[in-house]
């Protein structure tokens, strides 16, 4: 499936399952570097995060595999071309992994995009890509959608009708809006159900996770430049997130200065309006 296949799909379903996106091996790869976290990572707490389940973030700095995830083109092409409209860039808004346990029960269903008490119906806030670390089967707690439950018309629905279980295997990508509705199932087998959300948001929006704690910079100096910039290292025109009026990529230098000159970041209609308004001014 194409970037533009697998936005149409979105735009029009709210959701898409897309199989076989990145081989098994990477897959297998990336769990086996997140099993210590896991053994040690605690249950959560809470209705919504579940007693029976394990979550923890910080996903970049656990695994060289999760930038494979996290810059996948076939998914990042679709998240740049939906949110593109309303931000000047996106930004990584979540890198967490998630074991759902036996025993666990079904979760609230919910749209992601409600942890921000904006406006909604314009333009949607962010996209998540579910990745399955183990299979997801509709008994052991995949991911449940209710399609067409997105957007304005979407989120007008008195019923949004019956969800459907996300079921495929490693390697297939879960991709929704955040308008959409949607919720983890029951666990109701024997084994421990596993998959990692890689989630992008408007550049302009505070990110779920705070990705300059997860992330300082001596973390993201080893990053790529790419993933640095998706990880809160670049400004969202005009001015937002800068250090000392700077990109903030300026701190993975080698040699940080001591003192700073702040640096217009601007986008172009701002440029060309402050150039009107100069030029007027000087005649």
């Amino acid at each position: 499936m194409s970037s533009e296949e697998l936005t149409a799909r979105l735009v029009e379903c709210g959701y898409c399952i897309v199989p076989d996106v990145l081989p098994t091996a990477t897959i297998d790869a990336f769990n086996a570097d997140l099993d210590p976290v896991f053994a040690a990572t605690p249950f959560g707490q809470g209705r919504f995060y579940g007693y029976r389940t394990k979550r923890f973030g910080g996903l970049l700095k656990r695994s060289a595999h999760a930038e494979t995830l996290a810059l996948e083109p076939t998914t990042l092409g679709a998240v740049q071309a939906i949110l593109g409209s309303a931000c000047d860039r996106i930004q990584l808004n979540v890198a967490q992994a998630i074991e759902i346990h036996p025993g666990e029960t079904r979760q609230f269903p919910h749209r992601d995009h409600d942890m921000w008490n904006g406006a909604k119906g314009e333009h949607e806030y962010l996209i998540n890509v579910i990745w399955p670390l183990t299979p997801f089967t509709a008994d052991n707690g995949a991911t449940q959608i209710y399609p067409y439950s997105h957007g304005r018309d979407g989120m007008e629905k008195e019923d949004v009708g019956d969800p459907i279980a996300a079921i495929c295997d490693p390697g297939s990508a879960i991709c929704f809006l955040g308008s959409t509705a949607h919720g983890a199932g029951p666990n109701l087998t024997q084994s421990v159900r596993r998959g990692v959300v890689i989630g992008y948001s408007l550049g302009w929006l505070k990110p779920y996770e705070n990705l300059w704690l997860s992330y300082p910079p001596n973390i993201a100096r080893k990053f790529s430049p790419e993933l640095a910039a998706l990880a809160g290292y670049a400004q969202h025109r005009p001015n937002l997130g800068n250090y000392e009026g700077q990109c903030p990529s300026i701190l993975l230098d080698d040699n940080v200065p001591d003192h700073i000159g702040a640096i217009d970041a601007l986008r172009p209609d701002q440029e060309a309006m402050l150039a009107d308004y100069f030029r007027a001014s000087a005649g």
